[in-house]
């Protein structure tokens, strides 16, 4: 079979006839360009937005009630300045403890940081948070401050001394037979190191005083310690205690206990104590003839020498012992009776220690002439060595004339006598003791001792050695002199034979040269005439001179003391009673 030239074609189309189109390009490319386009514009305006805004303070923002809100850095600065200026010099009020203080800052070295607390809420950011806070509102922020530490320090330290609450010990007191207490209470004293945080923030932005941080101090004496103690006072004086002493009672009452008793703070304990002296002296007083004095040792003279004498011990209350012996019979529940014994008493100058004082011998003696004396000036010389003998200077003492005579009084058995006033003849009472000063002075001179305090007379009296003499005037002139020996020096004086004579017992230590200049400077005496009430008239005496008595004291062959004194008497002149001549022809 033969095969066909047609060639095979494909079904026909709907579409056939129709042109066919050019092929169409994407969208895609240009709306990713505008996009991108749209995302740099807001970007571009969100960061020019945030520029915009960084140098100005976030809206509503306070420091330390200074409104500072949408200020530009600069603006807030200043406006930071004003609002605070007056605060910054203000002291500031602190409280602790009950008590109040203040500080002042500028002492403190407490200053405001006002550009500091300024750049720490302005700045470029990119996060919308920033963007919205600083738009919307900012918040009450702390005050940045500037701070010198010592200064800060010392004032803190300062205040903290004002605001100190002492702890109150306990305490236990007898009052009126009866017995209270004071409570015990807790002190404060302030954290000093915690105190400056609070106010290195809080100094700016309190509305009142600041509150300092404290650590409780306790009291010594407890509040249990005092309860305790009150117990036992209670207890001392609930009823009498009885004494049975040396066959004897005595019944001490409740006020005396209460008087003699007392607490006594001791390493964080009340101590109760009674008084010793009150204790045994009320038992005393409700005993009769308890006691035996011991009697002192004492030298007395028997035909012109020392002899000693007493010494003897006595018997006597243990005041301690009684003491504790009463406060136990009250506080420890028994029958509330004391017994006690009787204990020896040694005398307080024993034989034994007159003796070591070495009174032994007389070792320096001096005699003056009574002369003419009145009657009334001879008895105050004799009650004068009465007073001086006797008297005992131990080692190291100094003696005092005065002091021995007194009183020089009519109470004190002294008469009216003539004696020297401002250079006067007249009547004193204890007319002519001078002379017992002058006789006394004399011997501790040649005892080498110390001479303390003397002075001569205005004018020189012959009865007396020339430069050697003193007189006195209580209350002014006195005659001492020191016992630097180591013995003890025992005086003895008299009135016999027409002489003051004084002599002391002791054991020879010193050895004396003296010597005496010719006078020089002579001055006759004149007449001269008083008016004086009680003037008393006399002849002319001594002329005036210038004298100088030498001592040189030696102990063994070395000069330990070379004294030389000079003294100037004054003329004697006569006094007339009366108007001068030359006055009587003017009348």
């Amino acid at each position: 079979m033969a095969k066909s030239d047609e060639t095979t074609r494909p079904e026909a189309s709907p579409l056939d006839g129709f042109e066919p189109e050019e092929p169409r390009r994407s969208r895609t490319p240009k709306v990713l360009m505008w996009t991108g386009i749209g995302l740099v514009v807001l970007v571009g305006l969100y960061v020019a937005g945030q520029w915009a805004v960084a140098d100005k303070v976030p809206r509503g923002t306070t420091v330390a009630g200074v409104e500072i809100g949408g200020k530009s850095a600069e603006d807030a600065t200043a406006a930071l300045e004003a609002g605070l200026a007056e605060r910054l010099t203000s002291p500031i009020p602190v409280e602790a403890g009950g008590n109040a203080a203040e500080i002042d800052p500028e002492s403190a070295g407490l200053g405001l940081d006002a550009a500091g607390t300024v750049d720490g809420l302005v700045g470029f950011g990119l996060s919308p948070a920033h963007l919205w806070h600083t738009l919307v509102g900012g918040d009450d922020v702390t005050p940045r401050t500037t701070v010198d530490d010592a200064a800060l320090d010392a004032e803190l330290t300062a205040a903290a001394e004002a605001l100190r609450v002492e702890p109150v010990d306990g305490a236990v007191v007898f009052a009126d037979g009866q017995v209270s207490a004071t409570p015990a209470a807790s002190g404060s004293d302030v954290d000093v190191e915690a105190a400056r945080e609070v106010v290195v923030t809080g100094w700016l932005t309190a509305d009142g005083p600041l509150a300092l941080p404290v650590v409780t101090s306790e009291p010594t004496v407890t509040q249990e310690e005092t309860d305790a103690a009150l117990a036992l006072g209670r207890s001392l004086v609930s009823a009498p205690v009885r004494v049975e002493v040396a066959g004897q009672q005595a019944e001490l009452p409740i006020s005396v206990l209460a008087s003699s008793a007392s607490f006594v703070p001791a390493d964080g304990n009340l101590q109760l104590q009674l008084d010793k002296d009150l204790v045994a002296d009320a038992v005393i007083d409700r005993t009769t003839d308890l006691e035996k004095k011991a009697a002192d040792a004492k030298f007395v003279f028997v035909k012109g020498k020392p002899v000693l004498e007493g010494g003897d011990s006595g018997l006597g209350l243990d005041r301690e012992g009684l003491a504790a012996a009463v406060l136990a019979a009250a506080t420890t529940g028994g029958d509330r009776t004391a017994r006690v014994e009787l204990v020896p008493v040694d005398a307080q100058e024993s034989k034994e220690k007159l003796e070591a004082l070495g009174i032994k011998e007389v070792v320096a003696k001096f005699s003056t002439p009574l002369g003419v004396s009145s009657a009334a000036r001879i008895h105050n010389l004799k009650l004068g060595a009465e007073r001086v003998t006797g008297q005992l200077v131990l080692p190291g003492e100094t003696w005092s004339l005065t002091e021995t005579l007194s009183p020089i009084t009519a109470e004190g058995g002294y008469q009216a006598a003539g004696i020297v006033n401002n250079g006067q003849l007249t009547e004193g009472v204890g007319g002519g003791l001078s002379q017992m000063a002058t006789t006394t002075y004399n011997v501790g001179y040649l005892l080498g001792i110390e001479d303390v305090e003397h002075r001569p007379h205005s004018y020189y009296f012959s009865r007396y050695p020339e430069g050697r003499e003193a007189t006195i005037y209580v209350g002014s002139i006195d005659m001492r002199f020191k016992n630097d020996t180591p013995y003890g020096i025992l005086l003895q004086a008299y009135v016999k034979d027409g002489q003051v004579t004084v002599r002391a017992w002791s054991t020879p230590h010193y050895r004396v040269e003296s010597t005496t200049t010719p006078r020089s400077g002579v001055v006759s005496p004149t007449t001269k005439y008083s008016t004086a009430p009680g003037c008393i008239a006399q002849g002319a005496g001594s002329p005036g001179f210038t004298v100088t008595v030498t001592r040189k004291v030696y102990l063994g062959d070395e000069l330990v003391k070379d004294e030389p004194r000079t003294w100037r008497y004054n003329p004697q002149n006569a006094v007339v009673c009366g108007k001068a001549p030359s006055d009587k022809k003017k009348d």
